[in-house]
């Protein structure tokens, strides 16, 4: 365990001065604080692997806190590939009840900052309570809320630790290291404060209650949602051209739209929308599903250019076993009616691909692309002499053989992945007790690739296989709302009226959706983000089924079982 006091190292510049209402953000001490643990919930028993802690002021680092901890519990292996923390090297180390008074102290005083700092505060007061120690009554702040505020999707893909250093040129790289982590934290602190500087934001109070400023001009736009409902829909905004620029949903679209004109709207490109703005569109939903799955189709049919998510739900990959004499893998950007089995859809071709090499490692059939016969004459490949191939090219592997092989790998796709997720972790296990954490890292990214796709596709199909589903759930005001699903799209939705007989108007609700004809693959009406999301709401507390045609299943050895090891990937 150290604590150790640093030589200043000035990292944002101080603000001019002026008389100023609140605490100067000069004046603030600060302790950026980050954990490594066993897991991402304390609520499963998963406990603290080491805490890491900056102490600043005036961008001057005051001191650092860092020790590893006992969790008196096997580490896994996906978080020792992902940290770098051994069983063996927290052997030794204190326990939770000497190292958290010991942070405690070191943080005294301070505001605590953290980087998703509902998780890492949320571990420090669980381990509180469970020693009875008082919980000082610090501030929190979070970079990650902070950040969300001020820097654009156009600057960083997403608003991780990594992107965020990578963005203020942090002078630490994030290695999921809790002291070093802490260091890129208060980088990204230090830079975001910056930012905020020139926005008039000097005071710690500002600081915690920034909210991105709106234009006058912006402001007086308001009128454009007065001819709004308020009831659950659909708005689109267009340009003066009617070009629609974005397209949203909320549970009361007169007040939601009026949100954009005024400083609750943080979002900086949202803002810039809004300043391009002519005229709002409301399409009135029956239900708040309704709208959901409205929005997703208008903004595949209307490509908005300041929608970030579901404009190119075409742009997907999947996985393919090929019906052929002697069958392989492949990546398609379509099904066919072909009798094949696939995968997906992924996401991202980068995922599929991921998801291909992890069966390669467990499954050595072909990987060329060529076509053979029943009985190939050719030369044997680099991967066949590796023992990485059975080799049916030369005659190496008869058809019974490698059929056998190929229904394995069928039944790992679309049934039980176990085959895979036990020797991939045999693999990680190995590699991690040998230090080679980088290596053991490729096969935990791609294990959990495969999980996702596998988990996806079964989940999917389980409802897109049924002809139809028609399920209700009581709503906050009292009101049943009825949602028809025919092979996974969303055929109709209402609201039962008041004094009406339940089962005649949900009859007659049936009798007036929407006919689907279904396609093929684990999607064949609908994009995989609409099944989705009427999967969410059907298994959401509450939602009883009112009638199912065809078999609602998912296999009981599926992915589904391991898609807890996908949470610890990156």
């Amino acid at each position: 365990m150290t604590s150790t006091a640093a030589l200043p190292a000035p990292r944002w510049e101080e603000q001019r001065s002026f008389d100023e209402l609140g605490r100067a953000l000069r004046d603030v001490t600060f302790c950026v604080v980050d954990l490594e643990t066993t897991g991402g919930s304390v609520g499963d028993g998963d406990r603290i692997t080491e805490i890491g802690a900056v102490k600043v002021r005036g961008g001057e680092v005051l001191g650092e806190f860092q020790t590893l901890v006992n969790p008196h519990t096997a580490i896994p292996a996906f978080i020792a590939v992902l940290t770098g923390i051994t069983n063996r090297m927290v052997a030794d180390a204190p326990s939770i009840r000497s190292a958290l008074p010991a942070f405690l102290e070191f943080a005294a005083g301070s505001v605590l900052v953290a980087h998703n700092a509902r998780f890492d505060v949320g571990f420090l007061r669980h381990f509180a309570q469970e020693q009875d120690l008082v919980w000082p009554d610090f501030e929190v702040l979070d970079t990650v809320k902070l950040a969300r505020h001020v820097v654009s999707r156009d600057e960083a893909p997403n608003h991780k630790l990594s992107s965020l250093a990578r963005v203020f040129r942090a002078s630490t790289t994030p290695n999921h290291r809790a002291l070093e982590d802490a260091r890129a934290t208060v980088d990204v602190l230090h830079g975001l404060m910056e930012r905020l500087g020139g926005l008039g934001v000097h005071t710690l109070e500002e600081l915690q209650g920034y909210n991105a400023r709106v234009a006058s001009a912006s402001r007086r736009k308001r009128h454009l949602a007065d001819t709004l409902p308020h009831a659950p829909g659909v708005y689109l905004f267009r340009d003066e051209r009617e070009r629609v620029l974005y397209v949203g949903t909320s549970r009361d679209l007169r007040r939601r739209v009026r949100s954009y004109f005024t400083a609750s709207e943080k979002r900086t490109r949202i803002g810039q929308m809004v300043q391009l703005a002519a005229s709002v569109t409301g399409i009135e939903c029956a239900t708040p599903l309704e709208a959901e799955v409205r929005e997703l189709r208008l903004i595949a049919e209307h490509k908005p250019p300041y929608n970030r998510r579901s404009r190119h739900p075409e742009k997907v990959t999947w996985l393919k076993l090929t019906r052929e004499p002697w069958p392989r893998l492949s990546l398609v950007k379509r099904v066919l009616d072909d009798d094949a089995d696939y995968v997906g859809p992924f996401s991202s071709r980068a995922s599929a691909e991921s998801s291909l090499a992890a069966l390669h490692e467990v499954f050595p059939i072909r990987q060329c692309n060529e076509r053979f016969g029943r009985k190939p004459s050719r030369s044997r490949c680099a991967l066949a002499e590796m023992d990485r191939c059975l080799a049916p090219c030369d005659g190496s592997v008869d058809e019974q053989s490698y059929g056998a092989v190929v229904r394995q790998l069928q039944d790992t796709l679309l049934r039980r992945p176990d085959d895979v997720v036990d020797l991939v972790q045999a693999r990680m296990s190995a590699l991690a007790e040998q230090e080679r954490f980088e290596e053991a890292a490729h096969h935990r990214d791609r294990l959990a690739d495969f999980i996702r796709g596998s988990a996806r596709t079964q989940r999917l199909a389980a409802l897109t296989g049924c002809p139809e589903v028609v399920a209700a759930r009581r709503e906050d005001d009292g009101r049943w709302a009825v949602h028809v699903v025919r092979h996974g799209r969303l055929a109709a939705a209402g609201v039962i009226p008041s004094g009406a007989d339940a089962l005649t108007w949900v009859d007659s609700l049936r009798l007036t959706a929407e006919t689907v004809l279904p396609a093929l693959g684990p999607t064949p009406a609908a994009t995989a983000e609409e099944t989705e999301r009427i999967l969410r709401w059907l298994e959401a507390p509450g939602v009883r089924l009112v009638d199912v045609v065809g078999e609602w299943t998912c296999p009981v050895q599926g992915a589904a079982r391991h898609v807890t090891l996908t949470t610890l990937a990156p």
